[in-house]
């Protein structure tokens, strides 16, 4: 099944944002951001510069398995949309910044545009409709 462009789109969102953090996490200077990345998932004990590469290491292969069409990239960014939606509206209604509503209308957005494209991902291999399987070329 050919990829739809708005996950084309969103992958390719993510894929700069993960190389983003790829570079900060070599040139990290802790006194630009008020509240860090390990901050904002509770992690306070953990260096910032190993959590931006967890996050961009994981975001990479989310994104994978998303612009591959899998089911395991469907629901993992389901998941990756619902934890950072919800970790920005807590930052949203604790310190009412801009970023953070933008980051949690686009994980609302992400999210909705996910769900409705569904369809898009593959089965796994036992999974086709009757009608696939009953097709017989005469």
């Amino acid at each position: 099944m050919k990829r739809p462009i708005g996950i084309s789109i969103i992958s390719y969102y993510y894929i700069y944002g993960a190389f983003i953090l790829f570079i900060t996490s070599i040139f990290y200077e802790s006194h630009i951001n008020e509240i860090g990345i390990s901050d904002r998932f509770g992690l306070t004990h953990v260096p910032e510069q190993f959590m931006r590469l967890v996050v961009a290491s994981i975001t990479l292969i989310i994104i994978y398995g998303y612009m591959k069409l899998k089911k395991w990239g469907f629901w993992l960014m389901i998941v990756y949309s619902i934890l950072f939606g919800t970790i920005s509206l807590v930052l949203t209604l604790t310190y009412n910044q801009q970023p953070y509503i933008g980051n949690m209308i686009w994980s609302f957005i992400v999210l909705l545009y996910t769900l409705y494209t569904h369809k898009s991902f593959k089965h796994r291999k036992g999974c086709e409709s009757k009608a696939d399987s009953n097709y017989v070329i005469r």
